[in-house]
């Protein structure tokens, strides 16, 4: 019985998020054994869905994660930038590019 492939990103972020972890390793940034590591604790932690419809935001927690332990990000400057970029796209008029620029703090805080 055949059966319908499911879509291999369900949104353009996924495949973002994947192609800044390959970036980071071929740069060097982590191994690729770090990263296996790093991702399969957040994938095997107690509160992870069965089903692995959380996947995704797992695999950008491991992420974050690795970075921070690594010392290149913290917790907090992730979430202040992941709130401007939610502020930026607020900002944005429809069928524009979102752009870090539009974010009415930022400009703010440039200036």
């Amino acid at each position: 019985m055949a059966t319908d492939a499911p879509e291999r990103f369900a949104a353009p972020w996924q495949a973002e998020v994947l192609g800044l972890q390959v970036a980071l390793v071929e740069n060097d940034i982590f191994t690729a054994a770090e990263w296996a590591e790093a991702l399969g604790r957040t994938l095997h932690a107690p509160d992870a869905a069965e089903d692995g419809s959380d996947y995704y935001p797992r695999f950008l927690g491991a992420l974050e994660g690795l970075l921070a332990e690594k010392g290149l990000t913290g917790t907090a400057e992730v979430d202040a930038l992941s709130a401007a970029w939610r502020r930026a796209a607020r900002a944005t008029p429809h069928g524009e590019p979102i752009v870090l620029a539009n974010d009415p703090e930022g400009r703010d805080r440039a200036e």
